[in-house]
């Protein structure tokens, strides 16, 4: 007891330490309960269907890419043949009647054929509209639109129609020479434009509709009809069947 010098009060007591929080170990989640926990559990939600979301929309893009290759190698589309197998051109000829007071019309009477080639096995075609729109050195001159119709598997349909009438054709005066030397020959360029709207049919589905355009550029010897009906070239040659280009290159229409 001699030891002590004075009244004794126990061991001293430690200053309290501060808890901290530390983020679980639930495989890196960010949900953190700190700011509340409503808080995190809507972020936890969030988390949650944020993350099926992107699997649904992964799976279903896959998916699709799958059933699009399986569908290509199961119809196996093959290019659609498009022509100009005939034309006969009786009237290609500005007024001439010093009277007139216009010059600038055009009379025309231009008969076609064209044929269109389906090689496909297992694809239709619906052609819902067909029109056709005549060109003469870039300027239209006349029109005419088809019956529509529908076109079967390993089909080959030739399709009649007829440009005939009489338009104003104003043409660039440097336009004149090529004019008149087509006048010589009795051979003029005419182009056709063919304008569609049609749908395909693969077994029981079919497809929205497509607007595809044929470009047809023609060399057309005008003709004269003899006594027993048949046409023949004024300065002799005759008309060359002639493949259309698309207006823009895809898979089903091409030449």
């Amino acid at each position: 007891m001699s030891q002590l010098n004075g009244a004794y009060y126990g061991p001293s007591i430690p200053p309290p330490q501060h808890k901290r929080h530390y983020r679980g170990d639930g495989g890196g989640s960010n949900c953190c309960c700190c700011c509340g926990i409503f808080r995190c559990c809507c972020g936890c939600i969030f988390d949650c269907i944020f993350g099926l979301i992107c699997k649904i929309l992964t799976t279903l893009l896959i998916l699709l890419i799958i059933v699009a290759v399986l569908l290509y190698f199961i119809v196996r589309p093959n290019l659609v043949k498009f022509h100009v197998s005939n034309a006969v051109l009786t009237q290609f000829n500005f007024s001439s009647d010093a009277a007139a007071t216009n010059n600038n019309t055009l009379h025309y009477n231009l008969m076609l054929n064209f044929t269109i080639r389906n090689p496909n096995k297992r694809v239709g075609i619906y052609y819902d509209y067909i029109e056709a729109r005549g060109f003469y050195h870039d300027v239209g001159f006349g029109n005419v639109t088809m019956q529509p119709f529908f076109q079967g598997t390993k089909n080959t349909t030739v399709v009649a129609t007829t440009l005939k009438g009489e338009n104003e054709v104003v043409l660039g005066s440097d336009k004149g020479s090529k004019v008149e030397e087509e006048r010589g020959s009795g051979v003029y360029g005419i182009d056709l434009k063919v304008f569609m709207k049609v749908r395909f049919k693969f077994w029981f589905m079919k497809t929205g509709k497509v607007k595809p355009k044929a470009i047809c550029v023609l060399k057309v010897p005008l003709m004269t009809r003899s006594k027993n009906g048949t046409f023949t070239a004024e300065h002799g040659g005759a008309f060359q069947d002639t493949a259309c280009d698309w207006g823009y290159r895809w898979l089903w229409f091409h030449h």
